[in-house]
């Protein structure tokens, strides 16, 4: 059986960015309000505030992991924050290392924080069936894969760009797996966590050029089809042919792009003719395939 969030991950795939060691004392407060790219944040020591556009303030502590795929406007500070619109002190004492606050006063916290981006075309649909944020303690193996990731930044090694690679993608699994609970908002993640709906997601994603109707999936997992509909909804978010058609047409694009043919791109997906292929895709993504090839070629 595919692994559904082992595949989404390899599609999205994050690329290294900025990773650097933050230090902060006194009372400090650094805002990101331009729309930038997936944050990720690991506490090593001490204690801070971390407010998210839309949510309420999390207070992070030591072993504290939060990793944001979605792109947000957030904040981050000292316990008791300075007055909005101080003068932000903000210090690069070496490469890679950040001193915030007052440079004289104590250390209240260190933290190893970094950005990375997508190279997925399609990463608004993968995006979407993550999490908003993922916020977990505790999990050794997250602090240790996020110091490995600053360290190799670090460093100028032979195949480094490769080992950044591997290491976010470990890294977005690892925090996934730490995540998944049915606790967690509808999406991939809660529908994995659905003994009843596991077992489809893998198949969609096992054997995407199958015949599918939402039918035949309701009668795989022994539900009749009104709660099969409703449950696979609830739980991952959107209706089960759309999630199927969604993740055809993600692994459609990934198919151009290796300049596969697209008949046999059509067959691969679950498509019966070039022609049935060609409309759906124009349909999703708003242009034909061979439109779609030269547009990426181009960029």
């Amino acid at each position: 059986m595919a692994d559904p969030v082992a595949e989404v991950v390899s599609l999205l795939r994050p690329s290294p960015s900025i990773s650097k060691l933050v230090t902060g004392g006194g009372q400090w407060l650094v805002e990101r309000t331009e729309l930038g790219s997936p944050f990720y944040c690991a506490v090593v020591e001490g204690r801070c505030l971390m407010t998210i556009a839309g949510r309420e303030p999390m207070a992070l502590t030591a072993g504290d992991f939060v990793l944001v795929p979605k792109i947000f406007s957030f904040t981050m500070s000292s316990m008791e924050p300075p007055p909005r619109g101080a003068f932000a002190q903000r210090l690069e004492t070496s490469p890679g290392v950040f001193r915030l606050g007052d440079p004289e006063a104590p250390a209240e916290i260190k933290a190893l924080v970094g950005h990375c981006g997508f190279g997925s075309d399609d990463k608004a649909l993968l995006v979407s069936l993550l999490p908003e944020v993922i916020h977990v303690h505790g999990e050794e193996r997250l602090m240790a894969l996020v110091r490995m990731i600053n360290d190799e930044t670090r460093a100028d090694r032979a195949a480094r760009e490769m080992v950044l690679h591997r290491l976010l993608e470990v890294l977005f699994i690892d925090a996934l797996r730490s995540a998944a609970s049915a606790k967690m908002p509808p999406g991939l993640l809660r529908g994995m966590a659905d003994p009843l709906l596991a077992p489809t997601l893998r198949r969609i994603h096992a054997d995407p050029g199958r015949s599918m109707t939402v039918e035949t999936l309701a009668r795989e997992a022994a539900m009749s089809r009104s709660t099969f509909f409703d449950r696979f909804r609830k739980e991952v978010g959107v209706a089960p042919m759309e999630y199927a058609t969604g993740w055809r047409m993600a692994l459609a694009k990934e198919l151009i792009l290796e300049e596969v043919a697209i008949a046999d791109i059509a067959e691969r997906v679950g498509y019966g003719s070039t022609s049935a292929f060609s409309v759906a895709f124009n349909r999703h993504v708003g242009m034909p395939p061979g439109a779609f090839s030269r547009a990426m070629a181009a960029a």
